[in-house]
Protein backbone atom coordinates (compact mmCIF):
# COMPACT_ATOMS: atom_id res chain seq x y z
CA UNK A 1 0.00 0.00 0.00
CA UNK A 2 1.68 3.48 -1.00
CA UNK A 3 1.50 5.82 1.63
CA UNK A 4 -0.32 8.71 1.37
CA UNK A 5 1.73 11.68 -0.22
CA UNK A 6 2.19 14.86 2.34
CA UNK A 7 0.72 17.92 0.92
CA UNK A 8 3.55 20.36 -0.31
CA UNK A 9 4.72 23.03 1.03
CA UNK A 10 3.68 26.61 0.05
CA UNK A 11 5.65 28.44 -2.16
CA UNK A 12 6.21 31.38 0.70
CA UNK A 13 5.53 29.31 3.65
CA UNK A 14 8.01 30.96 6.67
CA UNK A 15 7.07 34.40 4.77
CA UNK A 16 5.45 36.64 7.50
CA UNK A 17 4.10 40.00 6.13
CA UNK A 18 2.58 42.57 8.50
CA UNK A 19 -0.32 44.52 6.38
CA UNK A 20 -0.94 48.17 7.01
CA UNK A 21 -2.69 48.01 3.35
CA UNK A 22 -6.35 49.61 2.32
CA UNK A 23 -8.32 49.68 -0.65
CA UNK A 24 -6.67 47.58 -3.49
CA UNK A 25 -3.04 48.43 -4.69
CA UNK A 26 -2.09 47.06 -1.23
CA UNK A 27 -4.99 44.34 -0.56
CA UNK A 28 -4.36 42.67 -4.02
CA UNK A 29 -0.94 42.77 -3.77
CA UNK A 30 -0.71 40.74 -0.12
CA UNK A 31 -3.54 38.76 -1.17
CA UNK A 32 -1.08 37.19 -3.63
CA UNK A 33 1.70 36.75 -1.22
CA UNK A 34 -0.66 34.78 1.15
CA UNK A 35 -2.38 32.42 -1.42
CA UNK A 36 1.03 31.67 -2.12
CA UNK A 37 1.55 30.62 1.73
CA UNK A 38 2.51 34.25 3.05
CA UNK A 39 1.30 34.45 6.88
CA UNK A 40 0.05 37.82 5.77
CA UNK A 41 -1.21 39.92 9.42
CA UNK A 42 -3.76 42.49 8.27
CA UNK A 43 -3.68 45.59 10.46
CA UNK A 44 -7.19 47.65 10.96
CA UNK A 45 -9.18 50.02 12.82
CA UNK A 46 -10.62 49.26 16.04
CA UNK A 47 -14.39 48.45 15.15
CA UNK A 48 -14.87 49.41 11.71
CA UNK A 49 -11.80 47.99 10.22
CA UNK A 50 -10.36 48.72 6.69
CA UNK A 51 -12.01 51.74 4.82
CA UNK A 52 -12.92 49.20 2.30
CA UNK A 53 -15.27 46.90 4.52
CA UNK A 54 -17.47 49.84 4.05
CA UNK A 55 -17.66 50.22 0.25
CA UNK A 56 -20.91 49.17 -1.48
CA UNK A 57 -21.53 47.35 -4.85
CA UNK A 58 -25.02 48.61 -5.71
CA UNK A 59 -25.78 49.87 -2.87
CA UNK A 60 -25.35 46.68 -0.47
CA UNK A 61 -22.35 44.91 1.51
CA UNK A 62 -22.13 41.27 1.76
CA UNK A 63 -22.67 39.82 5.61
CA UNK A 64 -21.86 43.51 6.82
CA UNK A 65 -18.43 43.72 4.57
CA UNK A 66 -17.85 45.11 0.64
CA UNK A 67 -17.62 42.57 -2.15
CA UNK A 68 -14.72 44.40 -3.03
CA UNK A 69 -12.88 43.87 0.65
CA UNK A 70 -13.84 40.29 0.11
CA UNK A 71 -12.35 39.87 -3.22
CA UNK A 72 -9.08 40.44 -1.91
CA UNK A 73 -8.37 39.70 1.70
CA UNK A 74 -8.62 35.96 2.11
CA UNK A 75 -5.75 33.87 3.78
CA UNK A 76 -5.02 36.74 6.02
CA UNK A 77 -5.10 37.50 9.89
CA UNK A 78 -7.01 40.33 10.91
CA UNK A 79 -5.50 42.52 14.04
CA UNK A 80 -7.19 45.53 15.26
CA UNK A 81 -5.63 48.46 16.91
CA UNK A 82 -5.60 51.79 17.44
CA UNK A 83 -2.09 52.52 16.08
CA UNK A 84 -1.87 56.34 17.67
CA UNK A 85 -1.65 54.42 21.13
CA UNK A 86 2.24 53.58 22.28
CA UNK A 87 1.48 50.01 23.60
CA UNK A 88 -0.23 49.43 19.94
CA UNK A 89 2.98 50.57 18.33
CA UNK A 90 5.29 49.03 20.37
CA UNK A 91 3.15 46.02 20.12
CA UNK A 92 3.53 46.06 16.34
CA UNK A 93 7.32 46.74 16.32
CA UNK A 94 7.67 43.35 18.59
CA UNK A 95 5.52 41.98 15.89
CA UNK A 96 7.76 43.25 13.30
CA UNK A 97 11.02 41.50 14.34
CA UNK A 98 9.40 38.36 13.66
CA UNK A 99 7.98 39.69 10.20
CA UNK A 100 9.99 39.42 6.77
CA UNK A 101 8.04 42.05 4.63
CA UNK A 102 5.70 45.37 5.63
CA UNK A 103 3.46 47.15 3.47
CA UNK A 104 1.25 50.26 3.40
CA UNK A 105 0.03 52.45 1.20
CA UNK A 106 -0.99 55.42 3.48
CA UNK A 107 -0.06 58.37 1.68
CA UNK A 108 3.63 59.42 1.45
CA UNK A 109 4.71 60.77 5.51
CA UNK A 110 1.78 59.33 7.52
CA UNK A 111 3.41 56.09 8.93
CA UNK A 112 6.82 58.23 9.69
CA UNK A 113 4.32 60.50 11.84
CA UNK A 114 2.99 57.34 13.71
CA UNK A 115 6.48 56.38 14.33
CA UNK A 116 6.39 52.79 12.10
CA UNK A 117 8.57 54.61 9.06
CA UNK A 118 11.15 52.27 7.66
CA UNK A 119 13.80 53.57 10.27
CA UNK A 120 11.33 52.04 12.96
CA UNK A 121 11.21 48.78 11.58
CA UNK A 122 14.66 48.25 10.48
CA UNK A 123 15.81 49.28 14.05
CA UNK A 124 14.14 45.78 15.50
CA UNK A 125 15.15 44.10 12.29
CA UNK A 126 17.82 45.51 10.02
CA UNK A 127 17.02 43.01 7.02
CA UNK A 128 13.59 44.30 6.95
CA UNK A 129 11.59 44.45 3.67
CA UNK A 130 9.70 47.85 3.92
CA UNK A 131 7.37 48.50 0.98
CA UNK A 132 5.57 51.60 -0.08
CA UNK A 133 1.92 51.93 -1.80
CA UNK A 134 1.70 55.24 -3.78
CA UNK A 135 -0.83 57.21 -5.97
CA UNK A 136 2.21 59.58 -6.41
CA UNK A 137 4.87 58.35 -5.60
CA UNK A 138 6.98 59.29 -2.55
CA UNK A 139 8.64 62.28 -3.04
CA UNK A 140 7.21 63.61 -6.02
CA UNK A 141 5.38 66.97 -7.30
CA UNK A 142 2.23 65.07 -7.32
CA UNK A 143 3.09 63.57 -3.72
CA UNK A 144 4.39 66.84 -2.20
CA UNK A 145 1.02 68.64 -3.66
CA UNK A 146 -0.54 65.74 -1.49
CA UNK A 147 -2.96 64.84 -4.28
CA UNK A 148 -5.42 62.22 -3.79
CA UNK A 149 -4.28 58.82 -5.48
CA UNK A 150 -6.86 57.19 -6.62
CA UNK A 151 -7.44 54.71 -10.10
CA UNK A 152 -9.91 56.61 -12.31
CA UNK A 153 -7.70 60.17 -11.73
CA UNK A 154 -4.37 58.13 -12.46
CA UNK A 155 -6.31 57.12 -15.77
CA UNK A 156 -6.83 60.54 -16.06
CA UNK A 157 -3.20 62.03 -15.60
CA UNK A 158 -1.33 59.33 -17.60
CA UNK A 159 -3.34 59.57 -20.37
CA UNK A 160 -4.68 56.17 -20.56
CA UNK A 161 -8.70 57.54 -20.45
CA UNK A 162 -7.76 59.84 -23.67
CA UNK A 163 -6.40 56.79 -25.35
CA UNK A 164 -9.81 54.92 -25.37
CA UNK A 165 -12.93 54.89 -26.95
CA UNK A 166 -13.35 56.73 -30.61
CA UNK A 167 -12.19 60.64 -31.53
CA UNK A 168 -15.46 62.96 -30.29
CA UNK A 169 -15.79 61.15 -27.51
CA UNK A 170 -15.17 62.12 -24.33
CA UNK A 171 -11.90 60.42 -22.32
CA UNK A 172 -13.45 56.47 -21.37
CA UNK A 173 -12.56 55.09 -18.61
CA UNK A 174 -11.95 51.61 -18.28
CA UNK A 175 -14.31 49.18 -17.40
CA UNK A 176 -12.23 47.77 -13.83
CA UNK A 177 -9.77 49.63 -11.67
CA UNK A 178 -6.57 49.27 -14.21
CA UNK A 179 -4.31 51.50 -12.28
CA UNK A 180 -5.02 49.78 -9.11
CA UNK A 181 -4.87 45.98 -10.30
CA UNK A 182 -1.25 46.80 -11.90
CA UNK A 183 -0.04 48.86 -9.48
CA UNK A 184 -1.14 45.59 -7.01
CA UNK A 185 0.71 43.33 -9.31
CA UNK A 186 3.88 45.38 -9.61
CA UNK A 187 4.06 45.89 -6.08
CA UNK A 188 3.49 41.95 -5.11
CA UNK A 189 6.67 41.89 -7.82
CA UNK A 190 8.79 44.29 -6.10
CA UNK A 191 8.54 42.11 -2.93
CA UNK A 192 9.07 38.68 -4.35
CA UNK A 193 12.09 40.39 -6.42
CA UNK A 194 13.14 41.95 -2.12
CA UNK A 195 12.90 38.39 -0.55
CA UNK A 196 15.41 36.89 -3.16
CA UNK A 197 17.92 39.54 -3.02
CA UNK A 198 17.87 39.11 0.81
CA UNK A 199 17.73 35.35 0.31
CA UNK A 200 21.05 35.63 -1.67
CA UNK A 201 22.52 38.77 -0.33
CA UNK A 202 21.35 38.68 3.20
CA UNK A 203 19.68 42.54 2.84
CA UNK A 204 16.90 43.98 3.33
CA UNK A 205 15.75 47.45 1.44
CA UNK A 206 12.66 49.57 0.84
CA UNK A 207 10.45 48.76 -1.97
CA UNK A 208 8.12 51.78 -4.16
CA UNK A 209 5.83 51.23 -6.27
CA UNK A 210 2.89 54.06 -6.94
CA UNK A 211 -0.09 54.00 -9.36
CA UNK A 212 1.14 56.59 -11.73
CA UNK A 213 4.64 55.58 -12.46
CA UNK A 214 3.29 51.72 -13.18
CA UNK A 215 0.69 53.09 -15.06
CA UNK A 216 2.84 54.82 -17.43
CA UNK A 217 5.23 51.52 -17.42
CA UNK A 218 1.93 49.54 -18.79
CA UNK A 219 1.45 52.08 -21.47
CA UNK A 220 5.28 51.22 -22.84
CA UNK A 221 4.19 50.44 -26.48
CA UNK A 222 1.93 53.27 -26.66
CA UNK A 223 4.56 56.03 -25.32
CA UNK A 224 7.64 53.95 -27.12
CA UNK A 225 5.68 54.36 -30.10
CA UNK A 226 4.95 58.37 -29.93
CA UNK A 227 8.30 59.75 -28.87
CA UNK A 228 10.46 57.30 -31.40
CA UNK A 229 7.98 57.93 -34.25
CA UNK A 230 7.83 61.45 -33.20
CA UNK A 231 4.34 61.38 -33.78
CA UNK A 232 0.88 62.07 -32.13
CA UNK A 233 -1.77 59.10 -32.44
CA UNK A 234 -5.05 60.18 -32.47
CA UNK A 235 -8.26 58.08 -31.75
CA UNK A 236 -9.82 56.56 -34.67
CA UNK A 237 -13.31 58.56 -35.69
CA UNK A 238 -14.45 55.32 -36.93
CA UNK A 239 -13.42 53.05 -33.88
CA UNK A 240 -10.07 51.21 -34.32
CA UNK A 241 -9.59 50.12 -30.91
CA UNK A 242 -6.22 51.23 -30.29
CA UNK A 243 -4.99 55.20 -31.42
CA UNK A 244 -1.59 54.03 -32.92
CA UNK A 245 -2.88 50.68 -34.64
CA UNK A 246 -4.10 50.02 -37.69
CA UNK A 247 -7.54 48.06 -39.63
CA UNK A 248 -8.88 46.03 -38.73
CA UNK A 249 -8.00 46.04 -35.20
CA UNK A 250 -11.52 46.98 -32.94
CA UNK A 251 -14.72 45.30 -32.31
CA UNK A 252 -17.46 44.99 -34.47
CA UNK A 253 -21.12 44.15 -34.51
CA UNK A 254 -23.06 41.39 -36.00
CA UNK A 255 -26.44 40.46 -36.39
CA UNK A 256 -26.54 38.85 -33.09
CA UNK A 257 -23.86 40.14 -31.12
CA UNK A 258 -20.14 41.23 -31.22
CA UNK A 259 -16.87 39.94 -32.90
CA UNK A 260 -13.49 41.55 -31.89
CA UNK A 261 -11.29 41.31 -34.64
CA UNK A 262 -7.37 41.36 -33.73
CA UNK A 263 -4.47 42.45 -35.75
CA UNK A 264 -4.27 40.78 -39.24
CA UNK A 265 -3.63 41.01 -42.89
CA UNK A 266 -6.52 43.02 -44.96
CA UNK A 267 -6.28 40.57 -47.81
CA UNK A 268 -7.62 38.01 -45.49
CA UNK A 269 -10.13 39.96 -43.80
CA UNK A 270 -11.13 41.24 -47.68
CA UNK A 271 -11.33 36.95 -48.70
CA UNK A 272 -13.28 36.38 -45.52
CA UNK A 273 -16.26 38.69 -46.30
CA UNK A 274 -15.72 38.40 -50.33
CA UNK A 275 -14.62 42.14 -50.51
CA UNK A 276 -12.05 42.51 -52.67
CA UNK A 277 -11.90 46.46 -52.74
CA UNK A 278 -10.81 46.29 -48.47
CA UNK A 279 -7.70 44.85 -49.53
CA UNK A 280 -6.83 47.63 -51.85
CA UNK A 281 -7.15 50.02 -48.84
CA UNK A 282 -4.16 51.33 -46.96
CA UNK A 283 -4.67 49.51 -42.90
CA UNK A 284 -3.50 52.87 -41.32
CA UNK A 285 -3.63 55.65 -43.73
CA UNK A 286 -7.79 54.26 -44.70
CA UNK A 287 -8.02 52.59 -41.28
CA UNK A 288 -11.50 54.47 -40.88
CA UNK A 289 -12.68 53.88 -44.16
CA UNK A 290 -11.81 50.18 -43.85
CA UNK A 291 -13.36 49.77 -40.29
CA UNK A 292 -16.60 51.89 -41.69
CA UNK A 293 -16.62 48.89 -44.34
CA UNK A 294 -16.42 45.93 -42.09
CA UNK A 295 -18.81 47.43 -39.80
CA UNK A 296 -21.37 47.16 -42.63
CA UNK A 297 -20.78 43.46 -43.78
CA UNK A 298 -20.04 42.30 -40.54
CA UNK A 299 -23.22 43.55 -39.40
CA UNK A 300 -24.80 40.92 -42.22
CA UNK A 301 -23.44 37.77 -40.64
CA UNK A 302 -23.78 35.51 -37.41
CA UNK A 303 -21.58 36.27 -34.86
CA UNK A 304 -20.57 32.34 -34.64
CA UNK A 305 -20.60 31.94 -38.32
CA UNK A 306 -18.05 34.91 -39.13
CA UNK A 307 -16.08 33.82 -36.15
CA UNK A 308 -15.79 30.12 -37.41
CA UNK A 309 -14.46 31.77 -40.69
CA UNK A 310 -12.21 33.98 -39.44
CA UNK A 311 -10.43 31.61 -37.32
CA UNK A 312 -10.31 29.38 -40.27
CA UNK A 313 -8.39 31.79 -42.42
CA UNK A 314 -5.80 31.97 -39.62
CA UNK A 315 -7.17 35.50 -38.53
CA UNK A 316 -7.40 36.31 -34.56
CA UNK A 317 -11.03 36.85 -33.77
CA UNK A 318 -13.00 36.24 -30.64
CA UNK A 319 -16.49 37.03 -29.52
CA UNK A 320 -17.39 40.00 -27.01
CA UNK A 321 -18.66 38.25 -23.69
CA UNK A 322 -20.45 39.92 -20.81
CA UNK A 323 -18.65 39.26 -17.70
CA UNK A 324 -21.16 37.15 -16.52
CA UNK A 325 -21.23 35.29 -19.72
CA UNK A 326 -17.21 34.36 -19.20
CA UNK A 327 -18.10 33.59 -15.15
CA UNK A 328 -20.65 31.01 -16.52
CA UNK A 329 -18.46 29.66 -18.32
CA UNK A 330 -15.70 29.02 -15.23
CA UNK A 331 -18.94 27.57 -13.46
CA UNK A 332 -19.95 25.05 -15.92
CA UNK A 333 -16.33 24.02 -16.74
CA UNK A 334 -15.71 23.80 -12.91
CA UNK A 335 -12.66 25.98 -12.64
CA UNK A 336 -10.17 26.13 -10.57
CA UNK A 337 -10.62 29.71 -10.49
CA UNK A 338 -13.12 29.97 -7.98
CA UNK A 339 -13.17 29.03 -4.73
CA UNK A 340 -15.85 28.74 -2.43
CA UNK A 341 -15.46 30.56 0.87
CA UNK A 342 -18.01 30.81 4.08
CA UNK A 343 -17.68 34.48 5.52
CA UNK A 344 -17.43 35.09 9.14
CA UNK A 345 -21.44 35.81 9.73
CA UNK A 346 -22.23 32.55 8.18
CA UNK A 347 -22.88 33.59 4.50
CA UNK A 348 -21.88 31.70 1.65
CA UNK A 349 -19.47 33.35 -0.83
CA UNK A 350 -17.57 32.52 -4.04
CA UNK A 351 -14.08 34.26 -5.10
CA UNK A 352 -12.43 34.37 -7.91
CA UNK A 353 -8.91 32.27 -6.78
CA UNK A 354 -5.20 33.05 -7.80
CA UNK A 355 -4.30 32.31 -11.43
CA UNK A 356 -0.81 31.36 -10.76
CA UNK A 357 -0.24 27.34 -11.63
CA UNK A 358 2.93 25.88 -9.36
CA UNK A 359 3.48 22.73 -10.15
CA UNK A 360 4.92 21.68 -6.77
CA UNK A 361 4.07 24.53 -4.72
CA UNK A 362 0.40 25.28 -6.08
CA UNK A 363 -1.59 28.07 -3.96
CA UNK A 364 -4.37 27.18 -1.11
CA UNK A 365 -7.58 28.84 -0.01
CA UNK A 366 -6.65 28.53 3.92
CA UNK A 367 -8.50 31.47 5.41
CA UNK A 368 -11.61 32.92 4.42
CA UNK A 369 -11.67 36.97 4.71
CA UNK A 370 -11.58 37.83 8.39
CA UNK A 371 -13.98 39.75 10.29
CA UNK A 372 -12.35 42.70 12.12
CA UNK A 373 -9.67 42.04 14.75
CA UNK A 374 -10.54 38.46 14.68
CA UNK A 375 -7.20 36.84 15.29
CA UNK A 376 -5.71 39.88 17.96
CA UNK A 377 -5.37 37.96 20.39
CA UNK A 378 -3.90 34.63 18.21
CA UNK A 379 -1.66 36.94 17.22
CA UNK A 380 -0.65 39.23 19.58
CA UNK A 381 -0.05 37.03 22.75
CA UNK A 382 2.98 35.87 20.47
CA UNK A 383 4.62 38.97 21.55
CA UNK A 384 2.96 40.51 24.49
CA UNK A 385 2.17 38.99 28.05
CA UNK A 386 -0.98 37.93 29.00
CA UNK A 387 -0.44 41.35 31.66
CA UNK A 388 0.40 43.56 28.25
CA UNK A 389 -2.26 41.86 26.26
CA UNK A 390 -4.86 43.02 28.85
CA UNK A 391 -3.37 46.31 29.11
CA UNK A 392 -3.57 47.07 25.62
CA UNK A 393 -7.12 46.04 25.54
CA UNK A 394 -8.01 48.16 28.33
CA UNK A 395 -6.25 51.09 26.46
CA UNK A 396 -7.96 50.34 23.26
CA UNK A 397 -11.44 50.46 25.06
CA UNK A 398 -11.26 54.04 26.65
Amino acid sequence: MTPDRQPTPSALEGIRVLDFTQMMLGPFATQLLGDLGADVIKVERPGTGEWERGLTYAGELLGGDSAAFLAMNRNKRSVALDLKLPAARDALLRLAATCDVVVENFRPGVMDRLGLGYDDFRAVRDDIIYCSGSGWGQDTKYARENRPGQDLLIQAATGLAFNTGTAGDPPTAAGTSICDATGALTLANGILAALLARERFGIGQRVEVDLYHATLAILTQEISAMVNHDAEFYRSEAGIAQPWLEAPFGIYRTIDGWLAVAMGPMDVIAGVLADPALAELDPWLDRDTAKRRIDELAAERKTTELLDALLDAGFWAAPVRTMREAYEELAADGSSLLVDVMHASGTPLQLIGCPITLSETPWRQRLRPPAVGEHNDEILAEVLSADELHALRAASAS
